[in-house]
């Protein structure tokens, strides 16, 4: 298991007057003997002493205080579609700011997004430059986009700065969703619900994979909070990337879509193609042929709305009891077509599970 705390380099000064202004006191921790702490935003739970930090590597521990490293720090700045997160069923066609920090606290061997989430120094975090909450929601509005997603690493582990930024948002109008590995305590999903529209999480694997391939998680914290959120009415998509060799048996995807299945057959799947990166980069491609399956196969156990990603294939939308196309997708590009404004379906008026 990644060890519990990090300590980190010794030619780092972390007193330097830049380094504190990007960082805040947690929200979520205790205090213990010995100026230890206890965070309490992620399921790892972290115990952490005085000068170190958890394993996300930017929640620290300064003098019996934990303090985020990064909030404000923004690594990423972009507008994406809000298919690409993806969120099919959710403002389908709608552009969003996506922002991101360093950190996070899963440390999975074919992290997509490892040069800003696991290899990067703590002196790394204050080359990046500020930006406050009010300035996020400023620019979104300026862009005249509808949303801001919390994305690329783990939202969780800029808690602080992601909540301040969610609920100026809302009163901006705006909308806020997470794409997320789904490992936040109870404690965080209670505080980002009120202020979160929608939420896509990954399940990656079997309760195996999670503690081999990334490194010592507990699945059962993933499935929780995916059937938390989805009782508490937050819009949940799920995404599960599919590794050869690990986790492309056709007891995996049944696994799966039964564990959905079971929640809301309604929720859409998202089954996605890995490619060979960090620790991974010796395994291949997954094959087309093996995504597809996944597709068949949780379409036969009973999902309503099951989508091939990342092939360069169209994955449109269709209406569960008369198959008429209600969203038309290319890429990343959305038509709305056969829907009305309720979310019904225009030929036989059948509620489908999108938001609008």
């Amino acid at each position: 298991m990644y060890p519990q705390e990090h300590t980190p380099e010794k030619s780092q000064s972390v007193m330097q007057k830049d380094f504190f202004k990007g960082i805040k006191e947690a929200q979520l921790y205790k205090k213990l003997a010995n100026k230890k702490v206890h965070c309490l935003v992620c399921r790892r739970f972290c115990v952490i002493s005085d000068g170190l930090t958890g394993a996300c590597r930017v929640r620290k521990n300064i003098k019996g205080k934990l303090y985020s490293l990064v909030y404000g720090r923004t690594l990423t700045m972009a507008i994406d579609p809000i298919e690409k997160k993806p969120l099919f069923h959710f403002m389908p066609g709608t552009s969003c700011m996506s922002i991101s920090t360093h950190g996070c606290n899963f440390h999975c061997t074919f992290c997509q997004n490892w040069e800003s989430s696991q290899e990067f120094t703590e002196h790394a975090i204050t080359q990046v430059p500020y930006a406050s909450p009010e300035q996020i929601v400023e620019q979104t509005l300026e862009a005249h986009v509808p949303g801001i997603s919390y994305t690329y690493t783990e939202p969780t582990i800029f808690f602080e700065y992601a909540l301040d930024t969610m609920k100026l948002a809302k009163k901006a109008g705006l909308y806020n969703v997470w794409v997320s590995n789904g490992y936040m305590s109870r404690q965080v999903a209670d505080a980002i619900i009120p202020y979160l529209d929608a939420i896509n999480i990954d399940l990656k694997g079997n309760a195996d994979f999670y503690k081999k391939l990334c490194v010592g998680i507990d699945i059962m914290g993933v499935k929780e909070n995916i059937k938390y959120f989805a009782k508490k009415k937050v819009h949940v998509e799920v995404t599960n990337l599919i590794v050869p060799g690990f986790n492309d048996k056709d007891t995996d995807f049944k696994e799966v879509a039964q564990f959905i299945k079971k929640i809301n057959p309604g929720m859409p799947l998202h089954f996605s193609k890995f490619f060979p990166n960090y620790k991974l980069n010796y395994l291949p491609q997954t094959p087309e042929e093996k995504i597809l399956r996944a597709k068949e196969i949780a379409e036969k156990s009973g999902l309503k709305y099951v989508y091939a990603g990342n092939l360069a294939k169209e994955e449109s939308t269709f209406c569960e009891k008369c198959k008429n196309i209600l969203i038309k997708r290319a890429g990343f590009e959305a038509s709305i077509m056969g829907i009305d404004s309720e979310g019904k379906c225009k030929r036989c008026g059948t509620k489908a599970n999108i938001i609008l």
